[in-house]
């Protein structure tokens, strides 16, 4: 994959890809959920500061730190008005889809390494998601 021929054809294939995506039915609609989500400051201002706790409490519960119950609570009540907007939650499953979209791709180019050759669905019913994975989906 050194030549610059061969790398022109595989960014026309990702190109091909990106347009297949735009095609998608579900494509239009993922958009307007994200684009309501960067047109509401309220809510993304919720989510930054509901990101920004969430990780602190990570934080002191991965260093040993004991967790405060007022914290806790304080998370949750944020967390659940966050959730009660419906641009919130259309965000949220805006991002599920198209984080499944980038796992989908992402699975078969590195299955495409991992075997040298285009893989089959059967590559994928094994019972786990690569080289080295320990779960059993």
């Amino acid at each position: 994959m050194e030549t610059n021929s061969e790398n022109s054809i595989i960014l026309e294939k990702t190109r091909e890809l990106c347009q297949a995506i735009i095609e998608q039915l579900d494509f239009q609609t993922i958009r307007q959920r994200v684009d309501a989500f960067l047109a509401d400051e309220r809510i993304k201002l919720q989510y930054q500061e509901l990101s920004d706790r969430g990780a602190m409490l990570q934080h002191k519960q991965q260093t040993g730190t004991p967790l405060d119950m007022a914290e806790i609570a304080d998370f949750e009540k944020r967390r659940e008005a966050f959730l009660s907007s419906p641009v919130a939650q259309g965000f949220l499953d805006a991002q599920q889809a198209m984080q499944q979209v980038q796992e989908s791709v992402n699975q078969y180019v590195t299955k495409t390494f991992e075997l040298g050759r285009m893989p089959q669905q059967e590559d994928f019913d094994h019972g786990s998601c690569g080289h080295g994975c320990g779960c059993s989906h």
